[in-house]
């Protein structure tokens, strides 16, 4: 079976002559998903349609990257400048933009995000790894009530809210979100299994279910390299089919995570195995997987 035409519904681009990228400006500083040297150079459109070469890429959607707090807005502009380009493809068709939802001014930020027409939501992490969450304190924004209330004010505006997280706060989070039901959440990265013993992935398979009995819950089945740079068919499927039994085919969508997954793998070796594993599907439920879903989701 072929790959059909697809969206890519998660990807990163940067260029670092045009912002200023903390992470990707500091050498040697190992980071929650690996070593960043081979990635910390520009990440520019014709870069991702080459690592895609050949492959039926139709549409994608960009994540925020990590610009430093006053480049937040600017990469919006810049990402919506790279779809406007006369001569190129178009993407990103959506931009899901950075903004602090803790911030009093929060909703100035979203505003000047809306400028940019490709605007389809934000994304604020919430949990990368332990470690790493200790020293931002990302973790309190579960319990910060201008996150939530800021969450419903996305809701509101019909923006989608991007969702990632580690298994110990998915219980948490899966009872914030139950009061933002209007919200179009999308889970990043299948909630980040990291804990691969039976008892970390009972826990993070009892998260997934609670985050997949709210409607307004979808989930990304991306970043497997984050978590195993040296995954498998046999490693990931267990992941995949976990996620779509919870979710269902129709609120799941297939991302390259790119170029951060290019650490592990080349992007036509990612969406091969993402190819052979979902053959056993019916050809709606691979539509969906792979564009349907992303499509509806985000407006696109």
């Amino acid at each position: 079976m072929s790959l059909p035409p697809f969206v890519d519904a998660h990807h990163h681009l940067w260029d670092l002559g045009a912002l200023h990228y903390p992470w990707l400006m500091a050498r040697g500083v190992r980071r929650f998903f690996g070593d960043p040297t081979p990635i910390q150079r520009d990440y520019r459109v014709h870069d991702l349609l080459a690592d895609a070469a050949g492959l039926p890429l139709a549409k994608s959607v960009h994540v925020q990257v990590g610009v430093a707090d006053t480049d937040v807005v600017a990469e919006t502009r810049w990402l919506q400048r790279c779809a406007d380009e006369p001569a190129g493809p178009g993407l990103p068709h959506a931009i899901v933009a950075y903004c602090d939802l803790a911030s009093p001014a929060a909703m100035e930020v979203v505003a000047a995000h809306r400028q940019s027409a490709n605007l389809r939501g934000i994304r604020q992490i919430l949990g990368r790894r332990d470690d790493e969450d200790r020293a931002t304190g990302s973790d309190r924004l579960v319990d910060e009530p201008r996150f939530a209330e800021h969450l419903a004010a996305l809701s509101a505006l019909d923006l989608a809210f991007d969702l990632q997280l580690v298994p110990r706060q998915m219980l948490r989070v899966a009872r914030l979100l139950e009061r933002v039901p209007g919200l179009r959440v999308a889970l990043c990265h299948c909630g980040s299994p990291w804990e691969r013993s039976r008892e970390g992935l009972a826990a993070w398979r009892d998260g997934l279910q609670a985050l997949a009995a709210l409607p307004h819950v979808h989930c990304k089945l991306s970043g497997f390299g984050m978590f195993d740079p040296d995954w498998t068919d046999a490693s990931i499927a267990p992941l995949l089919e976990a996620c779509i039994e919870a979710f269902g085919a129709r609120r799941c969508m297939f991302g390259s995570n790119f170029p951060v997954e290019k650490l592990a793998r080349p992007y036509h070796a990612l969406y091969a195995a993402y190819d052979r594993l979902t053959t056993g599907l019916g050809s709606e439920q691979r539509q969906a997987l792979f564009a349907g879903t992303a499509e509806a989701f985000y407006r696109i």
